[in-house]
């Protein structure tokens, strides 16, 4: 029997595996026991009441599928008197994703829900379609390191920082979130995308753009992960297009020390249990005795000395 158990900076989680923000609700405890999870991550919440983007916020595309939902969100005082009392049922620890417009906000809300119950805060600076053509505030080091500088003054509690891949510098705001406090990254959200209606010359989502997620985003986002874990030395969530266990195995081997699971659920209520199962059988077939022994254990071959020499000729 494979020890399954990981350990997210100061967080014990039974196991690597966990739903992914924005995909994961209530009602799935009618059908999934919530305990064999490694933890429970929420919605994203906001201080304020919102009621997301306009419809259609969902659509299907090769490989995956598109989403525009905007976050909407009950608040804070919903939070604190309806989820959080529901959750308390199931043993994982819960994980809160927040968001808000300014590093001021993000503070604010992080503070308001530190209470009691509360595990960990996963700040989603990177959701690609609440700000103006997709800007976030992980998409550049500047922005990232003060906004989580922020985050880390107004909580005691563990600070994972969900990052985005519409980035070309993911090393150096990976290296900012860091700097400036952050206890794990969660690496990534969703691929800025869109689609077009060839029927009606309309944009398939009602926002235009969306976040691609699914299987297409997977060498994406793995070689991301791969590249964050190897600028930082926190650990890293790897999240994107993981179907499968060898999905969760390949992001292991990149360097994360969990994944999670999102547009799967959507397919099959129970795939994060199946990815759980699965990688317990992959890792007794290897002669793994703990789950985290994966994590970085990706096989890379230097070339020698002599199998470079072509590339610069004597002269």
């Amino acid at each position: 029997m494979t020890d399954m158990s990981v350990q997210i900076g100061s967080l014990a989680l039974a196991n690597p595996v966990m739903p992914a923000s924005g995909t994961f609700a209530e009602g799935l405890a009618e059908t999934v026991d919530l305990n064999r999870l490694g933890a429970l991550v929420t919605k994203t919440i906001t201080r304020e009441l919102r009621a997301g983007n306009p419809l259609p916020r969902v659509a299907e595309v090769t490989g995956g599928m598109l989403n525009a939902i905007g976050i909407p969100s009950k608040g804070v005082p919903y939070f604190l008197d309806h989820t959080l009392p529901f959750y308390a049922r199931w043993t994982p620890p819960l994980v809160v994703s927040i968001s808000a417009p300014t590093a001021e906000g993000f503070a604010q809300l992080a503070a308001e829900v530190s209470v009691p119950g509360v595990a960990a805060i996963e700040a989603n600076i990177s959701c690609p379609n609440i700000e103006e053509d997709g800007r976030a505030f992980a998409m550049r080091p500047a922005s990232t390191e003060a906004v989580v500088r922020e985050l880390r003054a107004a909580t005691a509690l563990p600070l994972w920082v969900k990052l985005t891949p519409n980035t070309g510098e993911i090393g150096e705001v990976a290296r900012a979130a860091e700097a400036a406090g952050a206890d794990a990254l969660v690496v990534a959200n969703t691929i800025l995308a869109m689609s077009i209606d060839l029927q009606t010359f309309r944009p398939r989502l009602g926002n235009v753009m969306g976040g691609l997620s699914g299987p297409a985003v997977k060498p994406i986002v793995l070689r991301l992960t791969y590249q964050c874990a190897r600028a930082v030395r926190v650990p890293v969530i790897g999240c994107g297009g993981i179907m499968t266990a060898a999905d969760a195995a390949e992001y292991m081997l990149a360097g994360a020390a969990a994944v999670q699971v999102g547009t799967a659920t959507f397919i099959s209520p129970h795939a994060m249990i199946e990815v759980i199962d699965g990688l317990d059988r992959f890792c007794e077939a290897r002669g793994m005795a703990r789950a985290a022994e994966l994590t970085g254990a990706l096989a890379r071959e230097e070339a020698d000395e002599e199998d470079v020499n072509w590339l610069s000729p004597a002269t």
